[in-house]
């Protein structure tokens, strides 16, 4: 044990020390900050753009009915056609050209948005439920009926559904599940990235120091095994050192310029700018109960405190820790078999191959599970060791029986002591093999060779 510890010194001190490891845990906080901060601003930077549309509406429906916004203005164009501001359309200044057809009542189709550039996702919705309200507005208005706006203003309601889970003793747990898949989604996406990330850097490890020689020297004093389970868990701590920086400083750097250079980025996403706008400038034309009132904003805040409290945080940071853990052990103990048995990074991708499907296959089945968490696949791949540290970890947030994951937790162990018996008797031959091609059979051979 104490050569193992003395390993893991040598393997944590040395690669800290490395430049690469350096320069990724300054440069990574920024590079993650960046991913966070510069499509919020390109956002924010693209809603000040005035966007004027020009409206040619052949079915004189829509003629001053298009609420416009601080951002979103219209044009309506009388006494022409399509084809003739379609050849005007360059160097006139509008944003996009919106077509109208006189079959627009009765052919979801016949509407055209026309313009040089790609229009923002935003402009179209806005477009498409304004045209909408209008054309329901106006049918219902075919029928005559006296007073029509004001009873549709006073019939419209707005109706939120809250989930309820019962749990055992008859307690009620409600919420929102988009935090729940959120949590679950980050928090299975960073054990899928840190195993892929520290496993692979364990193989090139081993593949590094047999083809130096210092393999030779270092087994003279220490067992293969202690060998590769220092270098199993140095890494591991390496890995989590990194994490820790990069954890700490993304959200600091996030914070700081948010508050320094965008105040009040967050609360100008471009929906919100629309709907904003909508509120303000439409208020003559767009219905009062489409306005998200402040009272409902209130129950939207509480009802994502809620969910955030419903979440049984001790057991989810436990359970990070733990299948980060054991999944980077299991896995890693595989990766140290593969570079042992290879003289060179190139000649991996033959064994690459199973390991890294059922971490791909996890990534497809997570999708699965966070939006059906309690069904059978889900199920079953949280109970599969190859799997469970991924799909397991996408399935806590919503609340996973106690007996699954203990049951997902002693199948994981099981499993890890496995792989890691098999992977140390591959390590054990394979560490001092040089310039031989090995394949499944040759590594067959290996695990059936005793002591």
């Amino acid at each position: 044990m104490n050569k193992i510890s003395l390993i893991v010194h040598r393997e944590f001190s040395t690669r800290v020390r490395k430049k690469s490891f350096i320069i990724m845990s300054i440069l990574g906080p920024f590079l993650f900050a960046a991913f966070m901060i510069i499509p919020a601003w390109m956002t924010h930077m693209e809603d000040k753009d005035v966007k004027t549309i020009a409206v040619v509406d052949s079915s004189h429906l829509f003629i001053q009915k298009l609420p416009e916004t601080q951002y979103v203005k219209y044009k309506y164009l009388q006494n022409t056609s399509i084809a003739e501001q379609k050849r005007l359309f360059e160097g006139s200044g509008y944003y996009a050209l919106l077509y109208i057809s006189e079959s627009v009542s009765n052919n979801p189709q016949s509407v055209m948005l026309m313009s040089d550039k790609q229009p923002s996702f935003s402009v179209v919705e806005q477009i498409k439920g304004a045209m909408e309200k209008e054309l329901e507005r106006q049918k219902l208005r075919a029928y005559h009926i006296e007073n029509i706006d004001q009873i549709l203003s006073s019939v419209k309601t707005t109706l939120d559904i809250q989930t309820v889970k019962w749990v055992k003793g008859g307690e009620e747990k409600t919420g929102s599940a988009g935090v729940k898949m959120v949590t679950g989604y980050v928090g299975a996406f960073l054990i899928y990235f840190f195993i892929f990330l520290f496993g692979s850097q364990v193989m090139r490890g081993v593949i590094e120091e047999k083809t130096n020689r210092i393999v030779e020297v270092m087994v003279s004093s220490v067992k293969p095994f202690e060998l590769m389970m220092g270098k199993i868990i140095g890494i591991a701590l390496v890995g989590l050192t990194q994490f820790l920086i990069w954890v700490i400083l993304t959200f600091s750097i996030v914070v700081w310029a948010q508050k320094t250079f965008f105040p009040d980025l967050s609360k100008t996403p471009t929906e919100q700018v629309v709907t904003k706008d909508v509120m303000q400038k439409g208020a003559t034309t767009v219905q009062p109960d489409q306005q998200l009132q402040p009272q409902d904003q209130e129950l939207q805040m509480h009802d994502v405190f809620s969910s955030v409290k419903e979440i049984n945080w001790a057991v989810m940071l436990g359970s990070f820790i733990f299948f980060f853990l054991a999944g980077y052990l299991l896995y890693a103990s595989l990766f140290a078999a593969i570079g042992s048995a290879v003289d060179s990074e190139t000649d991996t991708q033959q064994f690459m191959l199973p390991i890294t499907i059922p971490l791909i296959l996890a990534i497809f089945v997570m999708v699965n599970a966070i939006e059906n968490p309690e069904g059978p696949i889900a199920f079953w791949f949280s109970l599969i060791p190859f799997t469970s540290p991924i799909i397991m970890l996408a399935r806590i947030p919503f609340g996973v029986p106690y007996w699954q994951l203990t049951l997902s937790i002693a199948l994981l162990i099981l499993t890890f002591l496995g792989t890691t018996w098999m992977a140390a008797k591959i390590y054990r031959t394979g560490i001092l093999m040089y310039g031989k091609k090995v394949n499944y059979k040759e590594l067959w051979k290996w695990l059936k060779y005793k002591n």
